[in-house]
């Protein structure tokens, strides 16, 4: 999988990332964060540019998500609950999707792709929620920034393991996207409190 990539990207160049980073942003099952990182392999050896290769994945990833998000917003609930069964999404997971984001919608949309069953669910759900179309895309430019960012890097410095950092991206972003939601509740918890006392 992983060379049929690299072939891809070496024979259609950013054409391919771009491509592949939109079928990422949709929520579909697409290997796009892979393919980011190893465009960044490619970008140490000299075959892309990192600007360029990070201008098309900021592009790539925001149409994408905005394409969901307009789905959401304009078929509304109904039509995607009837998805959920052909993506195998569970009721429950909705609920769940659906309470992080009425608790904070910068948190859900920013951190919320981080998370295994959620991330293809962001875009669509904040469409659904019916969040203001700027607000959604200026929260979606901050993480995919900070996203392709990473990825291109960790491909550029370390893409000769790229075997290795695939693994470890499949089964440590999620617990990094926790994390940092929880630091996040945390920060808005004690900001709340804060203001209680000083008011009191």
């Amino acid at each position: 999988m992983v060379d049929f990539i690299v072939n891809y990207l070496t024979t259609l160049g950013l054409t391919g990332l771009l491509a592949g980073v939109f079928i990422e942003a949709m929520g579909l099952p697409f290997p796009g964060g892979i393919m980011v990182v190893l465009t960044g392999f490619l970008v140490n050896q000299g075959k892309l540019d990192f600007f360029s290769a990070l201008a098309v994945t900021l592009s790539g990833y925001t149409a994408g998500s905005f394409t969901a998000y307009l789905i959401g917003r304009n078929l509304g609930q109904p039509f995607f609950l009837w998805c959920t069964k052909y993506l195998r999404i569970t009721p429950e997971r909705i609920k769940q999707t659906q309470s992080w984001l009425d608790r904070s919608a910068p948190a859900f949309i920013v951190f919320g792709r981080f998370l295994p069953g959620v991330s293809n669910l962001t875009p669509y759900m904040a469409g659904v929620s019916r969040i203001g179309a700027g607000y959604f895309l200026f929260y979606n430019t901050l993480f995919t920034l900070g996203w392709g960012g990473l990825y291109l890097l960790l491909g550029m410095f370390f893409g000769h393991n790229y075997r290795l950092i695939s693994s470890y991206l499949n089964s440590g972003l999620p617990f990094v996207g926790l994390g940092l939601l929880a630091l996040y509740f945390a920060y808005v918890y004690f900001k709340k409190q804060k203001k209680r006392i000083k008011n009191i």
